[in-house]
């Protein structure tokens, strides 16, 4: 056990110092390996690479379609247009706000949520500056809008986040409406609340909008230059509607969002090509990232002391849907991913938690919507969402990882602990 503790340590160290996950991961697998006692090279060439392949078997399809949904809504000026309209009707000066629902929009249209942060950001530094708030709550107001309740609590939302639970407990993206429905809430207002409070606070200390230097700084927003809005919005609608009225396979949501922008964007169709090998090759990155840290995942349940790690976790003295959030939070803590601690936790304790709400007469879909709200809960400093997005936004942990901190880790875990207790009153 304490082989697996030491390795978890040194995983979360290494990440949070910048080293790559795809390296790091079958290293710290291999030191656990030795500690535990387990030979070395079928350690990694066995066990290692077997939880690697099974999950980019399972996943990278999705990460694929995705990335390349959100690539074309990227390169077409799709995304930007959705989210120019809704910065139009909210109001320059709601730069929160109107900033929120674009993230959040995209997110839940199916836009993965790299390419999120890269469509959006140079509309964000423009409402920003139109409403004369600080830089330093850019970060947190897209964590907000976009790694969290679309990402994880809102029923139907086609991220990978939520269709990852569905193969362990058999249920789909619609799993517990009324859960999902509640910590979305939680999130969101509470989220924006703070975020507005926190407005007020640097602007009473005139910490106001500073203008991006170097690489960060962006160009203006040419309204006239964008696709309409309309057109821009029909595929995000068009994903969410096949995959939960239609309930089409993910796959076949995301492929008819690609031909739908493909059609209304046919003028750019000498773009399209560079797009979608942009969109291939991110998916390909975001699915060894993964996969390399679930692939560790898989090291550390066949170690020996594992067994004693599922005792402590399984002797929690609450309900199991407490210790499957801890379980699942934890991992995806250390491992700086929601989903790919999600795969290492539904992997090594997905059958038993199944087995137990069987048993125990517990819902499956509560179990599913608690996983992907907890995995949500999780962002640390060494998270890689947050990473990429300190780099496209020029800021600094210094800068905004508290109020990250906040909107990204602690109301996510309030919300996570409140649709458990509603789970234990039996409400889905």
């Amino acid at each position: 056990m304490i082989s697996i503790l030491l390795g978890l340590v040194l995983l979360m160290l290494l990440a949070y110092l910048g080293w790559s996950i795809i390296w790091i991961a079958p290293l710290v697998s291999g030191f656990v390996a030795i500690l535990s006692g387990m030979d070395i090279l079928p350690a990694y060439t066995d066990t290692y690479m077997q939880g690697f392949v099974d999950f980019a078997k399972d996943y990278f399809p999705i990460f694929l379609f995705g990335a390349i949904f959100g690539k074309l809504m990227e390169d077409t000026g799709a995304a930007q247009s959705v989210a120019h309209k809704i910065s139009s009707v909210i109001g320059k000066k709601r730069a929160i706000l109107g900033m929120l629902l674009s993230a959040a929009i995209l997110t839940y249209g199916g836009v993965s949520l790299f390419v999120v942060v890269f469509a959006v950001y140079p509309l964000a530094v423009a409402m920003f500056r139109e409403a004369n708030v600080s830089r330093k709550l850019i970060p947190s107001t897209f964590v907000l809008g976009a790694f969290t309740f679309t990402m994880t609590a809102v029923p139907g939302t086609p991220q990978i986040q939520n269709i990852i639970p569905i193969n362990t407990f058999e249920t789909n993206t619609m799993a517990a409406p009324i859960l999902g429905i509640v910590a979305a809430l939680i999130m969101a207002v509470g989220g924006y609340f703070y975020l507005k409070f926190r407005e007020g606070r640097l602007t009473k200390n005139d910490e106001t909008f500073t203008e991006p230097e170097g690489d960060n700084q962006v160009k203006s927003v040419n309204e006239e230059e964008l696709p309409n809005w309309i057109l821009s919005t029909i595929p995000l609608i068009a994903v969410v509607a096949t995959l939960n009225i239609f309930d089409l396979n993910i796959l076949t949501a995301l492929l008819i969002g690609i031909l739908l922008i493909m059609a209304f964007n046919w003028k750019d169709y000498k773009d399209f090509i560079k797009a979608i090998n942009g969109g291939a090759s991110g998916s390909v990155m975001a699915t060894i990232n993964t996969s390399a840290a679930v692939g560790f995942g898989t090291v550390v349940t066949a170690s020996p002391g594992f067994d004693t790690v599922k005792d402590l976790i399984f002797s929690i003295p609450l309900s199991p849907y407490f210790s499957e959030a801890f379980a699942v939070q934890l991992l995806a803590m250390i491992t700086g991913s929601a989903s790919g601690g999600m795969g290492i936790a539904l992997e090594a304790l997905g059958q038993e938690y199944y087995d137990i709400a069987v048993n125990q007469g517990l819902s499956l879909e509560a179990f599913h919507r608690i996983t992907s709200v907890a995995s949500g809960a999780s962002i640390l400093p060494h998270n890689g969402a947050l990473l990429t997005l300190f780099t496209v936004t020029g800021l600094t942990h210094k800068d905004s990882y508290k109020d990250v901190f906040v909107v990204g880790l602690v109301i996510p875990m309030i919300a996570t602990i409140a649709i458990i207790l509603l789970a234990m009153m039996g409400i889905n």
